[in-house]
């Protein structure tokens, strides 16, 4: 089986743009041997040109996705030049993200996401920063109050998203996670574990 950089579920078409993450989830699908399918696992990086040829014509989609193995935003140049060059063919694009992109790269990324992202799904995962410590086991400090600063920012540049956690954390957790949603200002999406 070859390493995609794009794959296709359902009518949307995913960008797997890095294998690179700032953080070990517990739950993250790429301890299994491949995700519907499909080889994530990357020997090489794609250049943005050649993610933008795999798209093709982005209308052909409902959206384009941003989410593989790993966190796009570690690959933040390609991934807002592949976002304009989708938005410049009619596409729309999505971002999946675990909310670090500022804190990796040292300044605040999400006015460069503005207009150039549709719609960003931060994965939340848990209510406090010692659960996200356990559960998601980040590689950087401040981990927990970055994906939340991200996403106050994402609401101050008007870019539209929710956050999300898998329902294997319970209905108290989940419902504590919808507290800090919406002191964020930001929809809950509860999304099924993905078994690996």
């Amino acid at each position: 089986m070859n390493t995609t950089f794009t794959y296709v579920i359902g009518n949307n078409l995913y960008i797997n743009l890095t294998n690179r993450c700032s953080n070990r989830c517990t739950f993250c699908v790429r301890e299994g041997n491949t995700f519907e399918g499909y080889d994530l696992r990357l020997t090489r990086e794609p250049s943005a040109e050649e993610v933008i040829e795999e798209i093709g014509d982005p209308t052909r989609y409902r959206e384009i996705v941003f989410c593989g193995y790993g966190e796009p935003t570690c690959r933040l140049d390609a991934l807002l030049a592949i976002c304009d060059a989708v938005h410049a063919k009619g596409g729309k694009t999505r971002l999946n993200t675990n909310g670090h992109g500022s804190l990796l790269a040292g300044r605040d990324i999400v006015p460069l996401l503005a207009g150039r992202v549709d719609f960003i799904n931060v994965s939340l995962n848990t209510s406090n920063a010692s659960r996200y410590q356990t559960l998601c086991r980040p590689l950087i400090d401040g981990a927990f109050e970055g994906m939340l600063a991200f996403a106050r920012r994402m609401k101050e540049c008007g870019i539209s998203g929710c956050f999300s956690i898998v329902d294997c954390v319970g209905e108290e957790e989940i419902a504590r996670c919808r507290a800090v949603a919406e002191s964020v200002g930001l929809p809950l999406r509860v999304r099924p574990m993905i078994e690996v």
